[in-house]
């Protein structure tokens, strides 16, 4: 079944989605070589808290942790822990936050230090795809459409589509019909309406399209070790165009004032 927003619930949807953005920021306001994924995790708790919220992953189906933080060939869901980043890594950083009776999700992959080229070119090619996807999210089209486009982005440039991990719908539940695969044909799926929202989630390989899990029964990686890079909006559907709730403003500007290029 699909849940149908009011303009009032969607604008519960973006309050969440925006403190998920500041959390993200808090995070890039510290990640880099030599610090610790829990550390990470602990500073994003601690922070929605403070802002009157909860973590919207914590506990979800068992899930230990706030943040979902996948190293390099992992693709999403990763635990984080006492590893250390290394300089060179990429991490993925997947946050939900429920707020006010409605979940905000959004990820976005971080370079650590000097990242090798064709690793940004992923991370940049996997970005692009995610906002070519939402201009497909539009009134009357359909899921098919949103998958397609990123698809045949992605593909031009031989990366590898997660098959087995999808986007979905979004409100007072983590995860809602519809899904919204990366991959498809046009016009096929759930026609798209107003009302609904998205959080929409390119999940893309530097090679093989084929994933595995790991054994914390969690973890998922690349079943051919390359990078993986990962971003995701939620956005709600609109006449003519998609509307993205969520940001990637506020993790930016940290990143700017590190000196961090922008992928």
């Amino acid at each position: 079944m699909i849940y149908f927003k009011t303009e009032e619930e969607i604008e519960l949807i973006r309050e969440s989605s925006l403190l998920v953005g500041k959390t993200l920021a808090e995070v890039a306001r510290v990640i880099g070589p030599g610090i610790k994924t829990i550390a990470l995790d602990e500073l994003a708790e601690t922070f929605i808290r403070d802002n009157g919220s909860v973590p919207g992953f914590k506990g979800y189906n068992g899930f230990p942790f706030t943040l979902c933080i996948s190293v390099n060939e992992q693709v999403v869901h990763g635990f984080p822990g006492e590893r250390l980043l290394e300089e060179g890594d990429i991490v993925s950083v997947d946050c939900g936050v429920l707020k006010n009776g409605f979940y905000g999700d959004s990820a976005y992959t971080f370079p650590v230090g000097e990242v090798k080229a064709e690793t940004l070119d992923l991370m940049k090619r996997t970005k692009e795809a995610l906002y070519l996807g939402i201009e497909s999210a539009a009134d009357g089209k359909r899921v098919g459409d949103i998958g397609y486009t990123i698809q045949h982005y992605v593909e031009e440039y031989g990366y590898g589509v997660v098959r087995d991990l999808v986007g979905h719908g979004v409100g007072r539940f983590l995860h809602e019909k519809p899904e919204i695969p990366n991959y498809g044909k046009r016009g096929t799926g759930a026609k798209l309406q107003v009302g609904m929202v998205l959080a929409i989630e390119p999940m893309i390989n530097l090679g093989v399209k084929n994933v595995v899990q790991e054994s914390d029964g969690w973890t998922i990686r690349t079943a051919d070790s390359k990078p993986s890079a990962h971003y995701e909006h939620t956005v709600a559907v609109r006449h003519g165009k998609a509307e993205i709730l969520s940001s990637f403003r506020y993790i930016e500007e940290e990143l700017v004032k590190r000196g961090i290029e922008l992928i």
